[in-house]
């Protein structure tokens, strides 16, 4: 087994309060790449409030508005199981105005490429390519890490100051844009923990294996998927607005 593999979901503890689940709930396509333990994720989307469906249907994936895209294990399995209708419809979803976000190795696979087994093109969404972690520390990044640097983002409002969030794994992104860096953890050296541009977001961590952070973090997505959809429903408005990242936040 590699050692970029991120571990299967644990429990989900109680979303951080019942108010902040979208007013209208989001109907959640998760992106099925043929490995993981998805039950836990798709309970933790659930208990923030959407509707959630595992699909590798093509023209499914290609109608949702809300798409997450999870990954467990090496890059090249998944990557290699979107390549075709399925990443169409993937794409077609997004130029549609379509949110998504990767987790862990969905995560990486936003990326331009990965060098796990030998380099591997990702699906370019994000900029930059994921390389293994640094000589000198333990591999695999195993357990509870706190993320800074973080910038004032609607996908992180609410976390708290010391926001610790679970990892497992040995590979993460490198060289990304700074105006697409969201927040950093720091295993060794920095690694952009949470990415994002436009109306799609990852995370090296696991949201459904972070307690009330994660929670938060999923219930966030969901809201500003629901909202920009709500937009999106009203042509003569155009499209919702897209949220931009502020500074990083002082202190953080």
């Amino acid at each position: 087994m590699s050692e970029a593999r991120c571990a299967g979901s644990a429990g989900v503890s109680p979303a951080p309060d019942a108010g902040e689940t979208p007013a209208h709930p989001a109907k959640a396509v998760v992106i099925d790449t043929g490995v993981g333990n998805l039950g836990n994720l798709l309970r933790a989307l659930a208990h923030v409030g959407a509707e959630a469906k595992l699909s590798a249907d093509p023209a499914e994936v290609a109608a949702a508005r809300c798409l997450v895209l999870p990954g467990v294990g090496a890059f090249r399995p998944p990557r290699e199981r979107l390549r075709g209708p399925l990443e169409a419809g993937l794409r077609a979803a997004l130029d549609n105005g379509a949110f998504l976000l990767g987790i862990c190795v969905g995560y990486q696979l936003l990326f331009g490429s990965s060098n796990e087994f030998g380099d591997t093109d990702g699906l370019g969404l994000l900029g930059g390519r994921v390389e293994t972690v640094p000589a000198g520390v333990a591999l695999p990044h195993i357990g509870w890490n706190r993320l800074v640097e973080r910038r004032g983002h609607p996908l992180l409002d609410g976390l708290p100051a010391e926001a610790y969030v679970y990892f497992v794994h040995s590979y993460a992104p490198f060289e990304v844009p700074e105006e697409q860096v969201l927040a950093r953890a720091v295993h060794g050296v920095p690694f952009v923990a949470v990415a994002g541009t436009g109306r799609i977001f990852g995370c090296q961590f696991h949201p459904e294996k972070s307690g009330e952070t994660g929670l938060r973090l999923l219930a966030n997505f969901l809201s500003m998927a629901v909202a920009a959809t709500a937009l999106d429903s009203h042509p003569g408005e155009g499209r919702g607005p897209v949220p931009s990242p502020n500074p990083v936040q002082e202190g953080v």
